[in-house]
């Protein structure tokens, strides 16, 4: 019952704030260890995007199983639903970007990142985000982007907070910018539409718009910090507490996990045939995001005073609590 409450607590203090990225937990899912020799049956809340590549090749690799964890992943449509799950014990750990992990902080949710997620390429034009317009449009840099309706995923997270980033870099004014929510499959036809100016998308739309004749005119996770941690794989306080051995293999799986996916491009575009819709052509063009192991802090710092000055939290992050 307390948990139940409390997650209905969170989903109300989160809702319609969170983005990336079920059925209960079997009641022994966070009991045991590798020293017991038992199995812990372990379920990991994600969004079905090329970000978390790296989790389903360390399913098929063994990298889990030799750990003694039976993984399951189960589809969320944001933070908004992934973080009161991994809070109520749901799910014991989820993906999210750290923007959505900010914002669930300053509200006092008691999670902590356990595990780098995905990171920027770091390579301008060559990035797996960015904000894209028509071919034949009048917006030619960042800067052309004050005054344009912008459509993005989630409000006040951090598709907006990187795209001002690369507006004010660029010269311009982003405070002018109107952004538009809607989901990324959505974007193409509303941007070919005419329904927005541009539209900050990720992989695999960005491939198709710009297949499409789009351009690209910011890279802006590039723009936001170098080498930009993005996301996270995260838990609750509760279960690192009561829990420590289990958190421990998780986190060196999925290390194993990401060094593998960094190294095995290929390996990488063919597994997403087993939890994505992206057809086989989509997957041979997707710029892949890198998978490093190590979270890099001062891109997090950045991406957490990017969002205080334009608003996101509601108060002050405080990354040492939040970062491993």
């Amino acid at each position: 019952m307390r948990r139940r409450l409390l997650a209905g607590m969170v989903a109300v203090a989160l809702a319609g704030t969170l983005t990336a990225c079920g059925t209960s937990s079997d009641s022994d899912s966070t009991e045991g260890g590798s020293g017991t020799g038992s199995v812990d049956k372990v379920k990991v809340g994600v969004i079905p995007i090329i970000d978390v590549a790296p989790i389903y090749l360390g399913q098929k690799q063994g990298f889990f199983s030799k750990r003694n964890i039976e993984l399951t992943m189960e589809a969320g449509q944001g933070g908004a639903a992934i973080v009161p799950g991994v809070v109520s014990g749901q799910f014991q750990f989820g993906f999210s970007n750290f923007t959505s992990l900010m914002i669930a902080q300053t509200k006092n949710v008691p999670i902590k990142a356990v595990a780098a997620g995905v990171s920027s390429t770091g390579v301008q034009g060559k990035d797996f985000g960015a904000v894209v317009v028509k071919g034949d449009s009048p917006i030619k840099t960042a800067a052309d982007l004050a005054g344009k309706k912008i459509s993005v995923n989630t409000l006040k997270n951090i598709g907006d907070t990187v795209t001002r980033e690369s507006v004010r870099k660029a010269g311009g004014d982003p405070s002018k910018i109107e952004f538009v929510e809607m989901p990324f499959p959505n974007m193409p036809a509303a941007l070919d539409g005419g329904q927005v100016d541009a539209a900050w998308v990720v992989e695999p739309q960005l491939t198709a718009i710009k297949a499409a004749g789009g351009r690209e005119v910011a890279s802006t996770f590039v723009d936001a910090a170098p080498n930009l941690t993005v996301a996270a794989y995260f838990a609750s306080t509760e279960l690192i507490a009561k829990n420590a051995d289990l958190v421990t293999r998780f986190t060196e799986a999925i290390n194993e996990s990401l060094t593998y996916a960094d190294a095995n491009p290929d390996a990488v575009r063919a597994i997403l045939a087993d939890y994505t819709k992206i057809d086989e052509k989509g997957r041979a063009a997707v710029v892949l995001p890198k998978w490093p192991v190590e979270i890099n802090k001062a891109s997090v710092e950045t991406l957490a005073k990017l969002g205080e000055q334009d608003g996101i939290f509601s108060g002050t992050p405080d990354l040492a609590k939040l970062l491993p």
